[in-house]
């Protein structure tokens, strides 16, 4: 081994040597119990974030501890085809270097376009994967829109359609105006901003007033320009100003229509006017409330959302309706949307109608790659049947076929569930699975596989044209395909029967609707058991945190707080992280603040961590559920526990490579308490960190490997080791060397999942002085179990008691200011028998390691001089400290930190006496002032004991 840990130098070598090993593959033994995890395809445009770094550090822990199990393990790669961003990508390439839209291409040049692009560039964030040491079996490596899947999602959509679940139909969604498609909720991006409820006088028609005389009502709105899709106004039926005139209509101003006042809960009588203005074509509570009570919908938005020159007048049922006029206002006509908004305000006022104009905290519906503000708009789009899939889908949670960790996020699944709306399925793209549905002439639609197929099983003669349908498939409804699809289904694979279901999806909370729900139901309609039951995707759906920045904010590149882990793991100077993270920015002011705060964070760039260091973070803050608080100085810390395990390492083979570990049949072999200590302590940490594993808490798993390796391994161990190979026999010495190897051997084995680039290179060193150890790879041996067999409780105590012994002494001698090096005798009057054997069996150990002159045992009644104390267990370790200090001087350095300490609770309890500052300041700031005042006092009260013990000498 290498004299010093270099992460650089081992690591991509070392996963080029496996993945072409085969080593991540599944065994193929189908007598052994299977265990598969599906990675949530990252989008080809991506490149790997903090979110993916941690959750695939968690599913690559998960599936090396069952590959190391001897499972036939399955860790399923692909890419998800990502349908509007991969198009703007493309889109935004052509336009910079050819100065062309799509259109210029056509839609197969265009789509032929991205293929090329995505052939490449779209394999960046796989290569990434590869840098985060994910042992995924890249041969199997599939694409949401390779052939295999393709077929998939055109087999799903046709049987979908043949069961009467997918239909076609108009209705509101969510509608990008630069893009124009639709798109999903997950796609929508919620600002608050300032901005206006305007309030309009609706007149009464027919001479009817209201209870208070008034020949008009009003409403109040913050989208003025939608006004002219009214087809209703909404009083709550139990409002005693408004209940009269329900059934009564209202004159709508500026188009002259007659509309209805309806009696619906939606109108709130404490909020706002206590009249709501209904536009179903617009709205989305709007458009319930029209379908309550059968509203006609009028459409007056084109799809650049410009006011168009006729309205579009619909049913409730989305069919054409002649219920109004689909006249406009000819000066409204193709007006922009916000400039029509002032001019319909400024007409009202023109009017005499404008009520009152008040400021208005909103919250705008932005489209995330678009830009814009997105509109609800109703249009033609394909749609599944949800509820029906819900049902079964939320029976399989109910009945605990699906587990969720933690458990609270079975209450989100629910929540969505039992509510659940159709689902529109249909985007206004080129790029993507376009819809197996084709149209003749007559608009009538036929669904099939091929056009071919459509024209045998519809008898259409060659003469009849069809048009397929320009629309593609929301990425969405191919990823809900994931589990199966990617495992040959339609047809019965062995695959297929081998890993579905899968065992574990690890995922974040904020897609459990929009995928996770959608893959429930989707493989519990089509695939089921050899009996006929529905199966379901995954055992357990592990719900993640989100990484967060230091100070608990969201990273977002827009705030420059985003953290690249290939980063983290090569390193990269100020000046590069500095660019990286303000050279796309359109806003010079914003740019210069990223600028500085980066600057201000990392001063000297991000060093190399090294990918062990980062994974060991990861998994070490993987509690469940939580949001999680990025902090560069645990990454450092657990970077110092890669270097410990590493020097503790060489300290072992310096110790144990050509010379005699008693493996040799009939050797001679003493093992010495610390000896057997260790085997119990790491059985120990065996058993909890399986646990851990299983019950999906890799923090705790992480930690129990941290407090052995550095603690009771390296801290320790290696230190009890010292006088038996300086001083001990050759039997205890060859005893201690097998200990040595042996137990460092499986200690490797149990790191590995966790932090594998180390631990395999470690291992392969270690291999050759381990009898019985076979193989070419730490990953395929066996992870360790508990083994009671190794386990000794008593021996545990005992070194316990060693242990605080000697730490007793290194505190007495910290307190004292006595030099480490000095040698001390000290005494001790013993509790019981055991305690006094205790010390005769360690004796050697214990003067070595506490640096002792001798240890005398006490009797009962012996007098003693004046000594500094402490207990070890129930019995009182005494130095005797007369010669070994000055006593003037000690007692002098003692008085200045007792001044000094007493100067620092007055004034922290002066701080918290203030009233203003308790009141002002945070809550954590003030609960950190309480915590150091009781730090202070407690300092306090040892400095003033240790005052009066060297007083007395």
């Amino acid at each position: 081994m290498e004299k010093t840990y270099n992460p650089q130098s081992i690591e991509q070598a070392l996963y080029q040597r496996w993945e072409e090993a085969g080593y991540f593959k599944p065994h193929g033994d189908t007598s052994k119990d299977a265990y598969s995890i599906m990675i949530p395809p990252p989008n080809v445009t991506g490149s790997l974030h903090m979110g993916h770094a941690f959750q695939d550090t968690i599913m690559d822990t998960l599936i090396r501890c069952e590959r190391m199990k001897g499972k036939n393990t399955l860790w399923q790669v692909g890419t998800d085809h990502a349908g509007i961003a991969t198009q703007m990508v493309v889109e935004r390439k052509i336009a910079a270097e050819e100065g062309k839209t799509k259109h210029d291409y056509g839609r197969d040049a265009f789509i032929d376009k991205i293929w090329e692009w995505k052939g490449e560039s779209g394999g960046t964030i796989t290569k990434q994967l590869r840098r985060l040491g994910a042992s995924v079996d890249w041969d199997r490596e599939r694409f949401t829109m390779d052939e295999g899947l393709s077929n998939a999602v055109q087999e799903v959509f046709v049987r979908l359609y043949e069961d009467d679940l997918i239909y076609r139909g108009k209705r509101l969604v969510n509608w990008d105006p630069k893009l124009h498609t639709a798109i999903s909720d997950l796609e929508v991006e919620n600002k608050d901003k300032k901005g206006n409820m305007w309030h309009f006088r609706y007149p009464l028609a027919d001479g009817v007033k209201t209870a208070e005389g008034k020949d008009y009502i009003v409403v109040a709105t913050t989208r003025p320009e939608t006004m002219l899709g009214d087809t209703g106004v909404a009083v709550n039926p139990e409002d005693p100003r408004y209940k009269d005139l329900i059934g009564k209509e209202i004159l709508l101003p500026i188009v002259n229509r007659r509309i209805p006042i309806v009696g619906d809960e939606h109108a709130d009588m404490e909020k706002g006017t206590g009249c709501v203005k209904i536009t179903p074509a617009h709205d989305f509570n709007d458009y319930e409330v029209g379908k309550r009570h059968s509203l006609p919908m009028i459409n007056i938005l084109t799809f650049n959302a410009d006011i168009r020159n006729a309205a579009e007048v619909f049913t409730t049922n989305g069919e054409p309706s002649d219920a109004y006029s689909t006249e406009l206002p000819e000066k409204y006509h193709g007006m922009e949307r916000f400039a029509a908004r002032k001019a319909i305000v400024a007409e009202f006022d023109e009017l005499g109608l404008l009520d009152e104009i008040k400021d208005h905290d909103l919250t705008v519906p932005y489209g995330d790659r678009g830009g814009v503000v997105i509109e609800p708009m109703l249009t033609d789009q394909w749609y599944v049947r949800a509820a029906p899939l819900a049902e079964t889908a939320t029976k399989a949670v109910e009945d605990g076929e699906i587990q969720f960790v933690p458990k609270q996020y079975e209450n989100m699944y629910f929540s969505w569930m039992r509510d659940i709306q159709d689902w529109c399925i249909s985007r206004q793209l080129w790029w993507g699975h376009r819809i197996p549905a084709w149209y003749d002439n007559d608009g009538n639609v036929y669904v099939g596989r091929t056009e071919e197929e459509v024209r045998a099983n519809n008898n259409l003669a060659p003469v009849v044209v069809l048009r397929q349908d320009d629309d593609v498939l929301d990425t969405w409804f191919s990823s809900a395909l994931w589990t199966f699809g990617t495992q040959g289904w339609p047809e019965q694979t062995d695959d297929l029967k081998t890993f579905h279901p899968s065992d574990v999806l690890v995922t974040g909370f904020d897609i459990i609707f929009f995928w996770v729900a959608r893959m429930i139901m989707m493989t519990m309609h089509f695939c089921k058991d050899e009996n006929g039951k529905p199966q379901v995707p995954f055992k357990t759906v592990y719900v993640t945190g989100l990484i967060r920045d230091e100070n608990g904010d969201k990273m977002s590149k827009s705030k420059g707080n985003v953290l690249d882990p290939i980063d983290m793991i090569d390193g990269i100077d100020l000046e590069s992280l500095v660019a990286k993270r303000t050279g796309n920015m359109m806003q010079p002011q914003l740019a210069a603040k990223i600028e500085k705060n980066t600057r201000k964070t990392f001063e000297n760039g991000i060093e190399p961590y090294g990918t062990d260091a980062l994974r060991f973070t990861l998994a070490a803050m993987a509690s469940t559920g939580r949001d999680i608080n990025w902090d560069m100085k645990r990454l450092e810390g657990y970077r110092n526990f890669c270097n410990k395990l590493w020097n503790a390492s060489r300290y072992v083979l310096m110790n144990t490579e050509e010379k005699d570990c008693g493996f040799e049949a009939g050797a001679e072999l003493e093992y010495s308490l610390a000896d057997k200590w260790i085997e119990s302590q790491f059985e120990l940490a065996a058993k909890e960190f399986n646990a851990h594993i299983d019950n999906y808490r890799l923090d705790m798993a992480a930690n129990t490997i941290y407090e052995f390796i550095w603690n009771q391994f390296c801290d320790w161990y290696l230190e009890l080791t010292k006088p038996v190979l300086w001083k001990g026999s050759e039997a205890q010495q060859r005893a201690t060397r097998r200990t040595l190897i042996s137990v460092l051997e499986k200690t490797l084995r149990l790191a590995h999942p966790v932090i594998p680039y180390i631990t395999e290179t470690i291992w392969q060193s270690v291999k050759p002085l381990v009898n019985g150890v076979e193989g070419d790879t730490i990953m395929t041996q066996a992870l360790p179990q508990f083994d009671e067999a190794n386990f000794d409780e008593a021996t545990i105590a005992d070194i316990e008691w060693v242990k605080a012994f000697i730490t007793s002494i290194r505190n007495l001698r910290a307190e004292y200011d006595i030099a480490p090096s000095k040698p001390l005798d000290v005494m001790l009057k013993v509790a019981d028998e055991k305690d006094a054997a205790r010390i005769e069996a360690n004796r050697a150990v214990l003067v070595s390691l506490a640096k002792l002159e001798g240890i005398k045992v006490l009797v009962d009644g012996e007098e003693t001089p004046a000594c500094a104390t402490a207990l070890v267990g129930k019995s009182e370790l005494m130095i005797p400290m007369a010669g070994l200090i000055d006593k003037d001087a000690e007692l002098a350095r003692l008085a200045g930190e007792v001044k000094k300490t007493q100067g620092e609770i007055k004034r922290i309890e002066g701080k918290l006496g203030n009233e203003g500052f308790v009141a002002k300041a945070p809550e954590a700031v003030v609960a950190k002032e309480r915590e150091k005042l009781e730090g202070y006092k407690e300092t306090l009260v040892k400095l003033e004991e240790q005052q009066a013990t060297i007083a007395a000498l």
